[in-house]
């Protein structure tokens, strides 16, 4: 039977475009929803992903997890996977935020030591930590000293004292990506990220304290794999990306991209926004090694945060972070492209897997996981609105139909400019602070757009992708502090 754009459903939790929908589809497009998220999906999500199931070397699927809403090129929420040797690189299936991500750190306190002091925490957090547009960082770096951190990443923040050995262990790809080459970035772009080293940016980025309620654990040994293993334990949990250098390098490759796709490549242009390169050819392999400085930026980006937190946590509890259990749990990337290799079809495939606002899960026992998870599984992190909560998740072996892809978020249901007209900043502050939920924020008319109304609700997201197989979830994180850009 077939529903919206064409999809027949599969099952309670998967829907499915076949390659005869659309003229030039290589792949079919699978849609990972429930019924009721499937109707909340706007018709662009249908157009999107049908178009990245026309691109050059596609393997096995366009995919679209449960989160799914409109992006540039692909649907945010959006997958696909390339063979290496005549696949294709598209900045619009990465994203203009490079290595958007999510980290989560633990603490050693519960809710009933930190309720007294949490005003004054995230007051504290909000003068360290800049936010908002255009927001600078407090590290005085030269332009070259910016071009060697984007191509060495947490490395160069072990080195100057602003990580411990136990970070980098504890993120995706231990903080760096190795082929990185900054000599592919252009001077435009560092002129834009340079100055913002520790700092959120705005739109759907922020700093939330959070508290693991006891029955908001779903998996108590999991919980404990991950450093969460104390009633109403306090949590911090931070998204942010690359800032205004992941937007240039996309910017400069997506136009770099539209002048050869088709005259020199021979690709049809069906969507500009999906401007593209042969993996194999050297401008493919130019964005790559750009991206990767990208992807190494907000590594650092965040680690830089996470050295004022436990400087500001210090600071108020007059004690060593590492006393206060500020240890990080993981830092779990989005809007990356990856090369992985994965069996599909019985066979081992090498793929540049693209994922865009889509995370990675990685299933117990896989390489690429921290030692101390591997038999738990890779950590996955998707963050929620202010008003709703955030979970923790794990990999697991059914991730493998999606190249062991999934949410990352719950998603918008409405854009920034309809949010803004609905709600009003003021109510919003208001209501959350009647809920017990202290906020400081740049501007008014941006939290009015991260209103918990203009997104999906996050429990049907996680139901749905636990029910579909994606990852499992370990534990709900109830909001109780936010600082937002």
């Amino acid at each position: 039977m077939a529903d919206r754009a064409g999809c027949i459903q599969i099952n309670d939790t998967l829907w499915e475009i076949p390659p005869s929908f659309k003229k030039g589809m290589r792949v079919p497009v699978r849609i990972y929803a429930s019924k009721e998220l499937l109707d909340g999906m706007d018709v662009s999500v249908f157009e999107q992903a049908t178009n990245v199931a026309t691109l050059p070397g596609i393997v096995g699927y366009s995919f679209c997890m449960p989160d799914g809403h409109s992006g540039y090129g692909f649907p945010i929420g959006g997958a696909a996977a390339f063979d290496t040797k005549t696949g294709v690189i598209s900045p619009g299936g990465i994203g203009f935020d490079i290595n958007c991500g999510m980290r989560l750190v633990a603490t050693s306190l519960c809710w009933e030591e930190v309720q007294p002091r949490l005003r004054e925490l995230v007051d504290r957090l909000f003068a360290r930590i800049p936010a908002g547009v255009g927001g600078k960082g407090f590290l005085e770096l030269s332009r070259s000293e910016f071009r060697t951190l984007s191509e060495r990443g947490m490395k160069w923040c072990l080195k100057k004292g602003y990580a411990l050995q136990e970070d980098l262990d504890r993120t995706e790809g231990n903080g760096c990506v190795l082929e990185a080459d900054a000599s592919k970035v252009s001077e435009k772009a560092v002129e834009r990220g340079y100055r913002q080293i520790g700092t959120l940016g705005s739109g759907n980025h922020y700093l939330e304290i959070q508290v693991a309620k006891p029955e908001n654990v779903f998996d108590q040994r999991l919980a404990a794999a991950f450093g969460i293993d104390r009633p109403n334990q306090v949590v911090i949990m931070f998204h942010c990306g690359s800032r205004g250098f992941g937007h240039q390098i996309a910017s400069d490759y997506l136009h770099d991209y539209l002048q050869v796709m088709e005259s020199r490549f021979g690709i049809p242009v069906r969507d500009r926004e999906l401007a593209c390169a042969p993996f194999a050819s050297e401008e493919g392999r130019d964005y790559f090694k750009a991206m990767n400085c990208a992807i190494n930026m907000s590594f650092v980006n965040r680690q830089v945060i996470l050295h004022r937190i436990r400087e500001v946590f210090s600071d108020i509890f007059g004690a060593d972070p590492m006393d206060l259990g500020l240890h990080q749990i993981y830092d779990v990337t989005h809007n990356t492209a990856k090369v992985e290799t994965h069996r599909f079809e019985g066979k081992k495939r090498t793929l540049l897997v693209h994922r865009k606002g889509a995370t990675r899960a990685f299933a117990p026992g896989m390489a690429g996981i921290p030692a101390e998870y591997r038999e738990a599984g890779q950590p996955v992190i998707i963050g929620g609105s202010m008003e709703t909560g955030s979970y923790l998740l794990a990999g697991i072996p059914d991730g493998q139909q999606s190249f062991f892809t999934t949410a990352h978020g719950s998603g918008r249901t409405m854009g920034r400019r309809q949010a803004k007209k609905r709600f009003r900043g003021q109510d919003l502050e208001k209501r959350l602070r009647e809920r017990g939920i202290y906020i400081r924020c740049v501007s008014y008319a941006g939290l009015a757009e991260e209103a918990g109304a203009a997104y999906k609700d996050i429990d049907e997201v996680v139901r749905t992708t636990a029910a579909a197989g994606l990852s499992r979830p370990v534990v709900k994180l109830v909001p109780v502090g936010n600082v937002k850009g």
